[in-house]
């Protein structure tokens, strides 16, 4: 009896937290204990009262704005660059109607329904970061909110402390373009061995963005305002591009970007002037001059396998006749794996050739070759970077929020 009352209280709480919501979700709201009388109040009133009302209304107030005044949705997931892609779509699409876009650094679980309800019946666009963690969390999105356009920039390695593997990564994004009808468009990393996979499982149509595309870019170099530029190559047409943020990988990003905009019919005259003027996010590939007349890549956002070596290759490629530092925080979420992919990159570190390499984190030592330069805390790193940093160098801080390294890059 006690296991059936149990089974019905389970589907009730799963009930009102609303269809779809992702049991690891419901785990943690029971895991999370506030301190103090009006912080215990105030979490009972969000969770249980104002959470699912808001997002019973947030689904239906789309659905109302997407049928009567042709709002349309982008849903925009991959491992990596979903928050620049996000970004650089959102300058443009800006140039062409009133746009609403996800918060920055926000849990999708509680910023899509919060962006959702920014709308009013003169927006156009609806931008949605749609990034997973957990297995279910995209099936939760696409209750809330059915793009009309998806965009995956890419599969690799993350989180499969949850997902298990890259395949569970997969698996659970590729569900944004899975839902897609006859009506909808796909755009897809062409680069991407996961996304060309996915060809035959799509109804939409789909828009390949990449090399062995018909929208690739060539001549891609940093010019002296560490700002990207590359050629753009689409359906048979060049147009240089520049994008003020350092590194090939967001290259890509401004392909998936393009390749949306040409979807919606947008010139690219009004591409161009959105890429330009784009608001780079904090802590992502931002460079700046310290003191000491050495410069900082600040790349402290986020950390994962594939992103780590893509900043440390943009690192080599800035560094032309400069000594080089490479601070590097743990990369979290990799489940039973996280010491065989730590190890890869030390390997790749070393292939590459930066001078210094400071570990910051418990898993920093298999990353490090000179375990005398890894640290646990970025506080603890600090007195060994400063002597470091001289006039001829460049140093990268490349990790994940929970290493706390923002607060290494505001004390330099």
């Amino acid at each position: 009896m006690k296991r059936i009352i149990a089974k019905h209280q389970a589907l009730l709480i799963h009930w009102w937290l609303t269809d779809k919501f992702p049991q690891q979700h419901i785990d943690n709201i029971f895991l999370y204990h506030p301190t103090g009388f009006k912080n215990v109040i105030r979490n009972y009133y969000r969770t249980w009262l104002v959470h699912p009302l808001k997002r019973r209304f947030a689904k239906y107030y789309l659905l109302f704005l997407k049928t009567f005044f042709g709002l349309k949705v982008i849903g925009i997931t991959g491992s990596s660059g979903k928050t620049t892609t996000k970004e650089m779509l959102a300058s443009i699409l800006s140039l062409k109607g009133k746009t609403v876009y996800s918060f920055a650094n926000i849990d999708p679980i509680y910023n899509i329904p919060a962006t959702i309800l920014r709308c009013r019946v003169s927006t156009k666009f609806l931008i949605l970061e749609m990034g997973v963690e957990y297995p279910g969390e995209m099936d939760f999105y696409l209750w809330l909110a059915k793009p009309d356009l998806a965009v995956i920039t890419n599969i690799y390695p993350t989180h499969t402390k949850f997902l298990k593997d890259i395949n569970g990564v997969n698996k659970e994004k590729s569900k944004i373009i899975q839902c897609l009808n006859a009506n909808n468009i796909a755009v897809l990393n062409f680069e991407n061995r996961f996304l060309k996979q996915l060809k035959n499982q799509v109804k939409a149509k789909i828009e390949w963005f990449g090399n062995g595309s018909e929208i690739f870019a060539t001549n891609v170099k940093i010019n002296s305002n560490f700002y990207t530029e590359f050629v753009l190559n689409y359906h048979q047409k060049k147009e240089k591009m520049t994008i003020p943020i350092v590194g090939e990988p967001f290259v890509k990003d401004a392909l998936a970007v393009i390749s949306i905009a040409l979807c919606l019919s947008i010139n690219v005259n009004k591409i161009k002037q959105g890429l330009t003027n784009f608001n780079l996010s904090e802590h992502r590939m931002s460079i700046k001059k310290l003191e000491s007349g050495s410069i900082l890549v600040d790349d402290s956002y986020n950390n994962n396998p594939e992103s780590a070596k893509k900043a440390v290759s943009t690192l080599k490629e800035l560094s032309k006749n400069k000594k080089t530092i490479l601070v590097f925080g743990d990369m979290l979420e990799l489940g039973k794996n996280e010491i065989k992919y730590h190890q890869e990159i030390g390997r790749f570190i070393s292939k590459i050739g930066v001078d210094y390499v400071i570990g910051v984190g418990k898993l920093s030592k298999y990353v490090v070759l000179n375990k005398r330069l890894a640290f646990e805390t970025w506080d603890q790193a600090l007195p060994a970077l400063k002597p470091l940093l001289k006039k001829n160098t460049i140093v990268l801080i490349k990790g994940s929020r929970a290493m706390q390294l923002d607060k290494l890059v505001d004390h330099l």
